[in-house]
């Protein structure tokens, strides 16, 4: 661990990015039109699913993203682990617009004004030797953004904190669904560029074991405030929910009737970049609704940094209290080798013991005239996963008979799903609803691959096949070694 550490604390601050506000200043007029536009055909459909009741309905009619470009600064650049080159900013976006929206059976309203903050990674690779140099550009936030809404209309008046809720929780979803860690919005800039060279692989498992919460129930002291004052009882039913980027969210159980509540149980959480957040929130169970008692927040870095263990400071409303969250963890990083796959230390529940990964880039062969087909794949592994890409329809520059996906899908292994009846992987070609034919690809030759990579075109009959790339990867406790960490490079 110890070279981990002395990698994470050798990072230093970011440059100025004066020359690229001035660029995105120049291309604002244009970036105002295609986000626009991309907002109206992303966002519009997902609310459909999204939002509850009439506000399902919500639909654009005029999207001005204002005069305002977005800012960066504190650019880091590095050199990837795979031929590639990362660059990682902040972002400030601070801009009166003009957003308007209607929906059945409400008034119409709108935004004025948005504020978005967040830290953005995007990813360059793979490196080429043909112009433009670049096969494709990956943009991701490495953690939940922050993002306030002012509307307009409706939502000002008395239904405002419903709908702002409603809608600006639907779109921080869509944000991270599509760009937050470990989800990143691919931009090819090379047609022909192959996917499986673009996907970067995740860093590794944190480890994190909630210990115990003290101090909240208690007088404050100095500055700080009392954090349990709006619980009327003296010993609260307290869990703690542990968030780690946009991963999904683990649950601690429920200790009954104390103030000083020991769990000491364990999760693991994939890790896409050491600078993802880790939040803790520590709540009281109520059968009405639960009490927030406080949070506490640290980053991957910082914990790895300090050794594995940290003692937090439980926040309320951003502020300071005499409440503290005791935590620990361990790191491993992802190996070639399965040999964590029936490693008794990764037996139990919350726990994983290795990482499948499944690439699709594309299906070949689809036979049937193109307006009649809207092609998809379906991946599956046993009965726990489930993933489908996006549904082609035929469009100029698509190739329907032949779509790209260029799809990932991720699946944390855990020790039942590698045991002694181990399910294949299946690959589905669908024509809509209609399954057009499969393949099944046995765990034991993914394992028997070279680096426990399995690429290869499968055939799933009448002539089709998909392309695809099918990856194990187990775990291990150790230091990384100089010669695998990115080199920081200034501009």
């Amino acid at each position: 661990m110890s070279s981990l550490v002395e990698k994470l604390t050798a990072e230093g601050q970011g440059e100025p990015a004066g020359w690229l506000n001035e660029l995105v200043a120049q291309l604002w007029p244009n970036i105002n039109a295609a986000g626009s536009k991309m907002i109206k055909e992303i966002v519009e459909p997902m609310f459909k699913t999204m939002l509850p009741g009439p506000l399902s309905s919500l639909h654009f009619t005029k999207i001005d993203l204002g005069y305002v470009p977005l800012r960066f600064s504190n650019v880091k650049v590095t050199k990837t682990e795979i031929d590639g080159i990362k660059l990682d900013m902040n972002v400030d976006w601070e801009s009166k617009v003009d957003v308007e929206m209607d929906a059945d059976m409400m008034p119409a309203l709108g935004v004025e004004s948005v504020e978005l903050y967040g830290r953005l990674s995007v990813l360059l690779c793979p490196l080429t030797n043909i112009i433009p140099l670049i096969g494709a550009a990956q943009v991701s936030f490495v953690n939940p953004p922050i993002l306030k809404l002012d509307f307009t209309g409706a939502a000002n008046v008395a239904d405002f904190s419903a709908i702002d809720g409603a809608v600006r929780n639907a779109i921080l979803g869509i944000i991270n669904s599509m760009l937050t860690l470990p989800n990143r919005y691919l931009v090819k800039m090379d047609a022909t560029s192959d996917y499986f060279k673009t996907y970067h692989y995740p860093l590794g498992i944190i480890r994190i074991t909630v210990k115990e919460a003290w101090g909240f129930a208690e007088e404050s002291k100095g500055t700080a405030k009392k954090l349990f004052h709006k619980i009327t009882r003296a010993h609260p039913d307290c869990f703690a929910k542990v968030e780690v980027g946009a991963e999904e969210a683990w649950k601690t159980t429920t200790k009954d009737n104390t103030v000083k509540p020991a769990w000491n149980e364990t999760h693991d959480f994939v890790v896409s970049d050491f600078d993802q957040c880790i939040k803790i929130v520590v709540e009281d169970q109520d059968v009405n609704s639960n009490d927030e008692v406080g949070m506490g927040v640290t980053t991957v870095r910082e914990l790895l940094m300090a050794g594995g263990n940290q003692e937090l400071t439980l926040l309320s409303d951003g502020a300071q209290t005499d409440g503290r969250l005791s935590i620990g963890s361990q790191f491993f990083k992802f190996e070639n080798n399965g040999g964590s796959f029936s490693s008794s230390e990764h037996k139990g529940d919350g726990l994983f013991c290795g990482l499948a990964t499944v690439l699709i880039a594309s299906a070949n062969g689809i036979k049937g005239q193109r307006d009649q087909l809207t092609p998809s794949v379906v991946v599956t592994w046993g009965s726990k996963h489930r993933f489908q890409t996006a549904v082609k329809t035929d469009a100029p520059g698509t190739d329907i008979n032949n779509p790209s996906f260029d799809y990932c899908c991720r699946m944390p292994v855990s020790a039942d799903m590698v045991g002694s009846k181990v399910e294949p992987f299946r690959l589905t070609l669908m024509n809509g609803e209609k399954e057009m034919g499969s393949a099944d690809i046995a765990l034991t030759d993914v394992l028997n691959a070279s680096n426990g990579t399995l690429q290869n075109t499968f055939a799933v009959g009448e002539g089709a096949s998909i392309r695809a790339s099918i990856c194990m990867r187990g775990m291990v406790s150790g230091t990384m070694k100089e010669t695998e960490l990115p080199e920081r490079k200034k501009r």
